[in-house]
């Protein structure tokens, strides 16, 4: 089916400011944090030009702060600085060489800075407190308005100087112009508080600026949000005021619409747990306000299919597909080539993307370790290999699937063997669990890639050594996993070999319930050690059944290791509407076949609860069967089964082995 009968409206060009985009697929604004420095470097270079060679219409570059006191990330590009102009004279050059255009999304944060970073004050229209920190924030000066409205403009001049052919004025997630449009944030009296007028004097002034220092030809896109989570934020009637008001200038050339923010964080980068296409309403509603501005939808839309519905239905004139470009950076190209079918659609975890960013790395991506590495591993294309080879692979979950399918797009002759009778691994019991069958939907992807790449793949195939010994591929890769811990070993409680009471039965494990081989009863109680979606998944899939659950954690709270997802407090949400319980900072200190003794790590003190069931999620012990070598083979071991980890580590040295082959 080619482009033009499934996706006709996404693939049609369109005109902003004198300039083409091929179609309407935007490579949104987010924070890489891949700056070298301050300055751009191979990394930016690479992850900016793969999403323009893969055809992405336009590109929004990574924010830089306008001003001292608008640094939040330690990969912030230097700030008021001519120093990042050259180096980015050669990335704009390549990107709008590959076909894409390519503009500057210019920010400041306001009163939700980063004083760690920055060490300045946060400034603000208001003085309001910051919901990034602890800490509060200064109110501007008249001067310090003007300073901040020049910052702005300045930016954009250094902008166009380094080849980018637009900006974008970020006013979303109630950052600084977000603060003077809502009333309750911008309690001033003065010029720049009170009427519409005065509350958006702030963002017109720094836009006509841009205009006039810039030129006619020069894109200007404004930035905004949609939030409903708390009353205080603006309603959608009244940012479609602001926009209307700004559309009015024949300034803005496009507005592109996000979803949550500062106050609603879980909402910024929705995971799984959200609907797609969640700001399609709100576009739907400015589009019918706007006569000059095209507008943009984002949030959530992940795929082609998403993406044609939006611009198909005139709910928005473009599409920001961030997440999915970072999964698929080729995405565009496949879509107008009539192979949407082999997009690899991102699994909306944000474990790699945010996930990184949160923790002050740069980004990259879970099915896509590529994503940063461009410039070291020629992005998301294979380079033939010098001299193709047999391969075998061992197991396929993560490791193993992208080891196979890597190694054939590089031209070896790939045979990968799974001792299950589909592939996956534990993976697919991940996506077994609520919201989550974006991982089932990626097993089908590879599955379709072995069919297209010539992979050879036997199910229900149970290798042994003489196997190995006896396959005429000299090159194996072991890629078996993990299988949960027998003995059901506690982290916080180290001098135990074994749970105290694990014969009594009625101990299962995370992954025996995902395959339904548990007997568990009416009560469980979940033990999650590891704070991540093994535990807490299992127990709202349990509690999502109908069981009472009782979540018990050593950490503080529940749903630790996501918090840099920003999907624990949607995970701890869903499990209390379900009626489960908490118990945090406790362990496991006896199992009695009918219930549990579990102990506080504050106090010591006990208490017993009874359950019909004990559910323990720990941490898994490599599965490796075969001996360190064998004569005339040479073994690879990858995943899990060198170290029980985290998916993106499987995926990461699945693709790094096949591009060593």
């Amino acid at each position: 089916m080619t482009a033009t009968v499934r996706h006709p409206r996404l693939m049609q060009p369109l005109q902003l400011r004198g300039h083409t985009l091929r179609n309407r697929i935007v490579f949104g604004a987010h924070t890489n944090n891949m700056s070298d420095l301050g300055l751009p470097g191979p990394r930016t270079h690479g992850y900016l030009l793969e999403r323009a060679l893969g055809g992405a219409a336009m590109i929004v570059c990574e924010p830089v702060p306008v001003h001292r006191t608008g640094v939040l990330t330690r990969g912030n590009f230097r700030h008021e600085s001519d120093a990042i102009i050259q180096p980015f004279q050669r990335i704009t050059e390549d990107v709008k060489a590959a076909g894409s255009v390519i503009v500057q999304q210019l920010y400041h944060v306001g009163a939700h800075g980063d004083s760690d970073l920055s060490f300045q004050p946060h400034w603000s229209p208001s003085g309001a407190a910051s919901y990034h920190d602890s800490d509060g924030s200064h109110r501007m000066t008249q001067a310090e308005i003007e300073e901040l409205i020049a910052a702005h403009i300045a930016a954009a001049v250094r902008a166009r100087r380094a080849g980018f052919q637009g900006v974008e004025v970020w006013a979303a997630y109630h950052s600084l112009l977000d603060q003077f449009w809502t009333p309750w944030s911008n309690t001033r009296d003065d010029q720049w508080g009170g009427s519409l007028e005065n509350r958006t004097r702030f963002s017109r002034t720094i836009i006509e600026g841009i205009r006039r220092a810039c030129g006619d030809d020069f894109i200007i896109g404004l930035a905004v949000s949609v939030s409903d989570a708390h009353s205080v934020t603006l309603s959608v009637e009244a940012l479609g005021e602001i926009i209307a008001l700004h559309d009015a200038t024949g300034h803005v050339d496009y507005v592109t619409v996000g979803h949550g923010g500062y106050l609603d964080f879980e909402r910024l980068m929705p995971t799984f747990l959200f609907a797609e296409k969640l700001t399609a309403p709100a576009t739907e509603i400015f589009k019918g306000l706007v006569k000059h501005a095209v507008i943009t939808s984002e949030a959530h839309i992940r795929t082609p299919d998403n993406a044609e519905s939006v611009i198909a239905s005139g709910q928005a004139d473009l599409v920001s597909i961030v997440r999915g470009q970072i999964a698929d950076p080729h995405l565009a190209n496949k879509t107008a080539a009539g192979r949407a079918d082999d997009v690899r659609g991102c699994i909306s975890c944000n474990q790699m993307c945010w996930g990184r960013r949160s923790r002050d790395y740069w980004i990259s991506c879970l099915i896509n370790p590529s994503a940063g590495r461009e410039f070291e591993w020629g992005g998301d294309r294979f380079s033939p290999a010098a001299e193709p080879q047999d391969v075998l692979v061992v197991g396929a979950g993560p490791a193993g699937l992208e080891a196979a399918r890597a190694a054939a797009e590089r031209g070896h002759r790939v045979e990968i063997a799974e001792a299950m009778p589909q592939i996956g691994g534990q993976f697919r019991l991940a996506g077994l669990q609520p919201r989550r069958a974006q991982i089932l939907d990626l097993l089908d992807w590879y599955e379709r890639q072995f069919t297209r790449l010539g992979v050879n793949l036997r199910l229900n195939s149970f290798l042994e050594e003489d196997d190995l010994a006896a396959h005429p591929a000299r090159q194996i890769i072991l890629a078996t996993g993990s299988l949960p811990d027998p003995d059901g070993r506690q982290r916080w409680l180290p001098a135990e070999p074994r749970l105290p009471g694990i014969d009594l039965g009625n101990v299962w494990s995370a992954e025996e319930v995902m395959r339904r081989e548990a007997r568990l009863g009416d009560t469980v109680i979940v033990y999650d050690e590891g704070g991540n979606w093994r535990g807490g998944g299992t127990a709202m899939a349990l509690a999502e059944q109908g069981r009472k659950v009782i979540l018990v954690t050593p950490d503080p709270y529940v749903g630790r290791e996501i918090t840099r997802t920003s999907a624990d407090g949607p995970l701890r949400a869903r499990l209390a509407r379900a009626g489960a319980v908490f118990h945090t900072e406790h362990v496991i200190a006896r199992w009695h076949g009918n219930g549990a003794t579990i102990r506080s790590l504050l106090t010591g003190e006990e208490t017993t609860l009874a359950a019909s069931a004990l559910v323990m999620a720990t941490t898994n012990m490599a599965f490796d069967p075969f001996p360190e070598t064998l004569p005339g083979k040479v073994l690879h071991r990858i995943g899990d089964c060198a170290a029980p980890r985290l998916a993106a580590y499987a995926f990461h040295e699945g693709r790094r082995i096949a591009l060593d082959l």
